[in-house]
């Protein structure tokens, strides 16, 4: 598979579209000038040391199935107008957006569905920009550019996972196949502290979650590190549980120490470890993500069993955490509608996706107008179970009307 993509279609020719087989080959500050440019909100999982360390540690590599191929549209003096993080996948493993009963399709009906194009950031369920140009006419080079490199590199697809509501938009407009999901997000209203957060919801679940945290807490010592507070130690006792409930949950973990070793060495400020310890010996952690507005939960795990110990950990210490730094939400990963009575809130996610079969594609394209209409009413669904005094209250009539029904 070659990385060439001179026919790629270009709407000036001061402009140049190419590949790269890792970010290595791209200067560290000219990326993440465009990955995380002043004013934009900041996502530490779009900049370069997170990404390179993906590729550096051999967890997003060709022999994991995650190709790297990223596109950069470069100005005749070799300046970065534009890039798209793209990977060749052979499998759909990490992503997060399941489409395995497509390639089953393909496959039954003589097709190939592997190796797909993807544009994600591997392994991470997070919402953030995914085409990165600052102007739209940039922005449409770098999505013609993929579907061409599609074709070219005998690829079934393009997909996009998790763009920012805007760009799913422009995506859609631009003919991919919209798809839409749900997360559970957990919103800062001007909150001072926990207790002023709890004051918000109803009396009922006010009190269940003061329970929970009580026998969360007892007899535990809960420790949040970040920046020059982190020590190797730490990361042994996280690596340590992560490995432990990675190998329950999907079979193996995704990420190796490696990986954990170098966003240690190079972004500890963007990374809050929250760990508990009993009778003086860690037993589980988890670890967050700070970008400039958001907290992102990624990965726990633990070593002994303690009642509420993910809630604690992952949830409430996430809330604590966000109004301490003035965040304005908590994005809490995938799946999970017991978040719905700790205070995250269910919101659509969205994914894109242009397919080259002429068949399949319209196949999935049906499909998915069901799908979103099924989801839509899944999260409208979703905000009756709100624990939010303010929710139940303007629930309250269709509440009355389905008792009555």
């Amino acid at each position: 598979m070659t990385s060439s993509t001179k026919n790629a279609p270009q709407a000036d020719t001061a402009l140049t579209l190419r590949s790269i087989t890792r970010l290595s080959q791209i200067d560290p500050t000219a990326w993440d000038a465009i990955a995380n440019p002043p004013g934009a909100e900041y996502d530490p999982f779009l900049s370069w040391n997170f990404l390179q360390a993906l590729e550096e540690s051999g967890c997003a590599i060709e022999e994991t199935g995650w190709g790297p191929r990223h596109l950069l549209l470069e100005d005749n003096d070799g300046k970065l107008q534009g890039a798209l993080p793209l990977y060749v996948k052979g499998h759909s493993q990490g992503e997060y957006v399941f489409d395995h009963a497509w390639a089953d399709a393909l496959q039954r009906a003589g097709g190939q569905y592997y190796p797909k194009l993807l544009t994600a950031i591997p392994f991470t369920p997070a919402t953030g920009r995914r085409i990165l140009a600052r102007t739209q006419k940039n922005r449409l080079i770098l999505m013609q550019g993929a579907q061409q490199c599609a074709l070219q590199w005998g690829a079934s697809g393009w997909h996009i996972n998790f763009p920012v509501a805007d760009e799913a938009d422009e995506l859609n407009r631009a003919g991919l196949l919209p798809r839409l999901d749900r997360q559970f997000v957990w919103q800062d209203n001007g909150y001072a502290s926990y207790d002023d957060f709890l004051a918000a919801l109803s009396s009922r679940k006010r009190k269940a979650l003061r329970k929970e945290r009580r026998e969360a807490q007892a007899g535990l010592e809960i420790e949040s590190l970040s920046g020059d507070d982190l020590q190797p130690e730490h990361w042994d006792v996280f690596f340590n549980c992560y490995q432990q409930t990675g190998s329950r949950k999907w079979g193996y973990p995704y990420l190796n120490r490696e990986f954990f070793n170098l966003i240690h060495q190079r972004m500890p400020a963007d990374i809050l470890l929250v760990l508990a310890k009993r009778e003086g010996r860690y037993i589980a952690a988890a670890l967050n993500f700070i970008g400039s507005d958001a907290l992102y939960g990624r990965y726990w795990g633990r070593l002994e069993e303690h009642p509420h110990l993910h809630f604690e950990l992952c949830y409430h210490q996430a809330i604590d955490a966000a109004i301490a730094r003035g965040l304005s939400r908590v994005e809490a990963g995938a799946q999970g509608e017991h978040k719905l009575a700790r205070g995250y809130r269910a919101q659509a996610v969205h994914s894109a996706h242009w397919i080259a079969h002429e068949g399949l594609r319209g196949a999935v394209g049906d499909y998915l107008d069901q799908e979103r209409a099924a989801m839509s009413q899944k999260i409208e669904l979703l905000a009756q179970e709100s624990p939010f005094k303010a929710d139940i209250a303007s629930s309250a009539p269709a509440r009355a009307e389905e008792t009555n029904a």
